[in-house]
């Protein structure tokens, strides 16, 4: 039994907050499958220099999270008027897409003369992009709890939100092939030229995103005088480090974020390689460019979450158990990746991509809401809201998935062969390509849900308990 059912905000609100999850999906995965392509096969940069790139800004990213959490979770004189995460979520979110123009503008230089030009305009546009998409996720994961109460509440919104997100990470996906030329299909600077219109287009498409965000993200003056009034209780802040210290020692925050991490690490790989996998592998069928190759396999995975989002909102409430329903998700993600190891065939690609995005659908619903568990067992603990905190230190685990796809393409291209801005690769490169798109994302799946399996102990009493002690505490 739900210890709490209010509903507070209609679906509208909650469509307009997805609005904001589509938006940075849809430029965060238009970057996440473009870029290392664009680098090391357009460009002609060496597979090393680019990983070496990517790991770099990796790292970067993983403790530009949770310092921005941490910086953010206080208030400020704007607060009281305009809210918590209301003002960071515009501030970063307007200039989000017009950094990743920048991305696709680099020097005009000799590739193998000029590689560490071209290295560090790649890292430098990269920490660009970063910094405003990572002040923006962390206010916006920061924001669900905080803006959804009960878990009734949550799982409605999650029914929502998945969609909209999930056809941001679709056309972030579909969009950029239809409008960049790949190697081999016109002149160079005609091929570089098309991923700067392309990077315009799906910057113009972010900002509106955004701009329809704007009353989903308009927080409630109620909460924020409560936070205003928790805060004066105890203003003094624990140091980040101490933060940190206390989180990690949290061990249902572990666990999540090895099942978030290893699902990262393969929705990256996975991903990363559609593009190679279509330029290099898949056989072009007569009458489709390459270009509608990719929209089409990413649009069904797209199909796949859409249809399957009804049933993970159904199942979710009739078993009322977070972690089965993301456990059974993460174990046929995994399952339905394995067949690209080895399939070639265009239309199977397709349809095992199909598949895969019926449980993708069940895993993108829990997330929020195994997150929105973490956070509050974590708010206990803390004896305040550090919603922030959690969700930089989240991000900071994430972005380890940056890292193993930049270790994976680099070790797998180096030792099959791949030749960085060719326009055909040797059977063996085109192997390791199957390797990276369909083996190696599965086993990541696979060790992350065996850990949740075995180690994640929020249960449905604990996490209604838990619900019980927040509003006691006045928070909930």
């Amino acid at each position: 039994m739900e210890t709490n059912e209010k509903v507070r905000y209609s679906k509208l609100n909650m469509a307009s907050y997805g609005a904001g999850s589509g938006a940075r999906e849809f430029v965060n995965m238009a970057f996440s499958a473009t870029t290392y392509f664009y680098y090391e096969s357009v460009i002609g940069l060496n597979g090393g220099i680019v990983a070496f790139a990517m790991i770099l800004f990796a790292i970067y990213n993983m403790f530009n999270d949770p310092i921005l959490g941490y910086l953010t979770e206080r208030p400020f004189k704007f607060t009281k008027k305009y809210g918590r995460r209301f003002p960071w979520l515009m501030i970063s979110g307007i200039p989000l897409g017009l950094s990743y123009i920048v991305v696709f503008c680099p020097p005009v230089t000799d590739p193998v003369s000029g590689a560490w030009i071209l290295f560090a305009w790649l890292l430098f546009t990269a920490c660009l992009f970063d910094t405003f998409h990572s002040l923006f996720f962390v206010c916006y994961l920061s924001l669900f709890p905080e803006k959804y109460k009960s878990n009734k509440e949550r799982r409605i919104a999650s029914g929502i939100y998945i969609p909209l997100g999930v056809i941001g990470v679709a056309l972030g996906a579909m969009i950029p092939p239809l409008i960049f030329k790949y190697p081999g299909q016109a002149p160079h600077d005609q091929v570089l030229t098309s991923f700067i219109m392309q990077g315009i287009v799906i910057a113009l498409i972010c900002l509106i995103g955004v701009l329809l965000a704007i009353p989903g993200f308009r927080e409630n003056p109620e909460d924020i005088d409560n936070y205003l009034e928790i805060y004066s209780k105890n203003p003094t802040r624990d140091s980040f480090f101490k933060t940190l210290s206390t989180a990690i020692r949290q061990k249902s925050f572990i666990v999540y974020m090895v099942i978030y991490t290893m699902y990262q690490s393969q929705i990256s790989t996975m991903q990363n390689s559609i593009n190679y996998a279509v330029s290099f592998v898949i056989p072009q069928p007569p009458g489709l460019t390459k270009n509608l190759m990719a929209t089409l396999i990413f649009a069904a995975f797209l199909v796949g979450v859409i249809i399957s989002t009804p049933f993970w909102l159904r199942y979710s409430h009739k078993v009322n158990n977070n972690k089965k329903v993301m456990l059974i998700a993460s174990v046929f993600l995994g399952i339905f990746t394995l067949p690209l190891l080895f399939l070639k065939s265009y239309i199977a690609v397709i349809i095992v991509m199909f598949l895969w995005g019926l449980p993708l659908g069940g895993f993108w619903f829990m997330i929020f809401p195994v997150m929105s568990d973490v956070i509050d067992e974590g708010t206990i603990i803390h004896g305040q809201p550090k919603e922030a905190v959690y969700s930089g230190f989240s991000q900071f685990f994430g972005r380890l998935g940056i890292v193993a796809q930049s270790l994976t393409f680099f070790l797998v291209h180096f030792f099959t062969g791949f030749k960085e801005g060719a326009v055909t690769q040797t059977a063996s490169a085109q192997w390791g390509i199957q390797l990276h798109l369909g083996f190696i994302p599965a086993i990541f799946i696979f060790l992350g849900a065996l850990v949740f399996w075995k180690f994640y102990k929020l249960t449905p009493e604990k996490i209604d308990e838990n619900q019980i002690r927040l509003r006691e505490m006045g928070i909930k």
